[in-house]
């Protein structure tokens, strides 16, 4: 007979199984429960969640994306069960998938009411940045992290709480999309509300500097951006609105118009003063001599401020008394305080027409002084060009030295050219002044005698010479009379006698005689002719040895003479 004493079962006892029971029905998988500490070793947490068997997790689980691991026996925390009593007897357990579901649903709730959520950036990735929301990665695009622009360096902003707004989710993708920049949009559009009612056209508002382009200027108005044109910065013209303004600078604007349609403001700056080209015939007149600043230079002109408020310009003819003027930027510099003489205001085109030249006298009027033809100086060469050589003649005149009055020799315009060089002394002789037309004309070549006519005094028209023949071509015979002095002798010219009109007859080195019947000034050749030789030669012939009667020819003279001798 079984002890009945020991089969009795306390009430307490009873209670403590009756609730096992109870707690083991209400622990389900895939669901979360708190869970105690017992444990950490060796990188493992051992969690009681009260079934029968713990779980174990992983120590880098229960740490935060830029923080250290805080856990400590004892300390309770919420878990997912993964599987309850496995096939090795453990329970799964996992505290990341417990932190990601919770943050899931929460986030799910902020997304639904479009509250705003935080989140620490903790890596930069291509297009933007990862970012942990309460355990769970979102992604945060470049293009959503500022309203103004992409920020290039966000390094700054890893490990720090942003405040955020998500823009997607998807829980069966685990993606989820966020954005630092639609908190400030929606912060810019009650600003810029308020800043509507305020405003009016001709009103004057502070705003600060907040890019600048080659076209404007644009304001930040705190909540609304304006744009003033270059045009609408100052009076006088500007070529970029960086050379008055600053990023970041605080100014004061006026609003000239605003467009609700297009949401646009169109700002002011110079409309803060007083137009000063509605008073001008008050501070300045024609011929007036004035001082002003080199604003700006181009290929043909130099741009000035007067008086800091108007627009002047110096053409270039304007500039110096110099034929061919240098670039303007060898004249004046950028910011080069000069005397000018007014020459013209154009109220229609707000600009003052100026002349540098013209503070000084014309130095062509008194150049006949000073210079006179075949006066003969040395100066320097500012200019080659295909042409010739131009050289300072006086500070604001030049004169011109023509490739054919470089040499009495060369003909090669190129050649003549390589033995120049710009900055080179040279000395030069006058040949012509025309102040009318501002020239002066020059010669290099002239400063010594010409070869060629020094050959022709000692060697006129119709004189005997010898030369070397050259050349030899279908033409004729190119003769070496001297040292550069050219000679030819025409085909037709070998010979009286038209058989022995030919080239052939001649061999280049020979010596051959000739007589000069033309020179070619320009080409600088002398004209030859063996033929005209000939004739004279039978003619003296003629006349001394037989008469144009006797009826001799000229070889039978020639030959008597020869038996004679014999």
């Amino acid at each position: 007979m079984e002890n009945t004493e020991t089969n009795k079962i306390s009430n307490s006892e009873y209670e403590n199984l009756i609730t096992k029971a109870f707690n083991k029905k209400i622990i389900k998988e895939k669901t979360i429960v708190s869970g105690k500490v017992i444990s950490i070793e060796n990188d493992i947490v051992t969690i009681d969640v009260g079934l029968k068997s713990e779980g174990r997790i992983p120590l880098n689980e229960f740490s935060r994306s830029g923080q250290n691991i805080e856990i400590n026996i004892g300390d309770k925390f919420d878990v997912f069960i993964e599987d309850i009593d496995s096939a090795n007897g453990e329970t799964k357990l996992s505290r990341e998938k417990a932190i990601k579901q919770k943050a899931w649903n929460t986030l799910q709730e902020s997304f639904d009411h479009g509250k705003i959520v935080t989140g620490i950036p903790f890596n930069r990735v291509k297009g933007g940045m990862s970012v942990d929301l309460d355990g769970v990665t979102a992604f945060l695009p470049g293009s959503q992290i500022d309203t103004r622009q992409i920020i290039k360096d966000t390094k700054e902003l890893l490990n720090k709480p942003l405040e955020l707004m998500i823009l997607k989710m998807d829980k069966f993708r685990g993606n989820i999309v966020v954005s630092r920049k639609a908190i400030s949009e929606v912060e810019l559009k009650e600003q810029k509300k308020e800043l509507l009612s305020k405003i009016e056209e001709g009103s004057i508002i502070e705003g600060k500097v907040k890019n600048l382009t080659d076209y404007g200027a644009f304001i930040d108005l705190g909540g609304m951006d304006g744009l003033v044109h270059v045009t609408d910065i100052s009076w006088t013209k500007i070529n970029n609105p960086s050379e008055v303004l600053e990023l970041g600078q605080t100014i004061k604007v006026i609003i000239l118009k605003y467009d609700e349609e297009l949401s646009r403001l169109s700002l002011g700056i110079k409309q803060l003063s007083d137009n000063p080209w509605e008073n001008i015939d008050e501070g300045i007149k024609t011929d007036q001599l004035i001082k002003a600043k080199v604003s700006s230079i181009s290929d043909s002109s130099v741009n000035l401020i007067i008086n800091d408020k108007y627009d002047g310009s110096i053409a270039m003819n304007e500039l110096t008394w110099l034929k061919k003027p240098p670039h303007p930027s060898k004249i004046v510099n950028i910011s080069d305080i000069i005397d000018v003489k007014v020459l013209e205001i154009d109220n229609e085109k707000r600009k003052i027409i100026c002349s540098l030249k013209q503070m000084s006298e014309n130095p062509w009027i008194n150049l006949n002084k000073n210079f006179k033809i075949n006066d003969s100086f040395e100066t320097e060469i500012v200019n080659i060009v295909d042409f010739g050589i131009f050289v300072k003649v006086h500070d604001q005149i030049d004169g011109m030295v023509h490739v054919s009055d470089l040499s009495w020799e060369e003909k090669e315009s190129t050649k003549i050219l390589e033995g120049y060089k710009k900055g080179e002394k040279v000395k030069v002789k006058i040949l012509d002044i025309n102040v009318d037309k501002e020239r002066i004309s020059l010669g290099i070549k002239q400063l010594s005698d010409d070869p060629l006519q020094d050959f022709l005094n000692s060697n006129p028209i119709k004189s005997k010479v010898t030369g070397k023949i050259k050349e030899v071509n279908e033409k004729g015979l190119v003769i070496e009379l001297k040292d550069n002095i050219i000679g030819n002798i025409k085909k037709t010219n070998l010979s009286k006698t038209k058989s022995e009109q030919k080239t052939e007859r001649f061999a280049i080195g020979e010596m051959v005689d000739s007589m000069i019947t033309s020179v070619d000034y320009k080409s600088r050749s002398i004209n030859l002719s063996i033929k005209e030789i000939e004739v004279i030669d039978e003619k003296e012939a003629l006349s001394k040895y037989g008469s144009s009667d006797s009826g001799a020819s000229l070889g039978d003279i020639l030959g008597s003479i020869l038996k004679k001798k014999d």
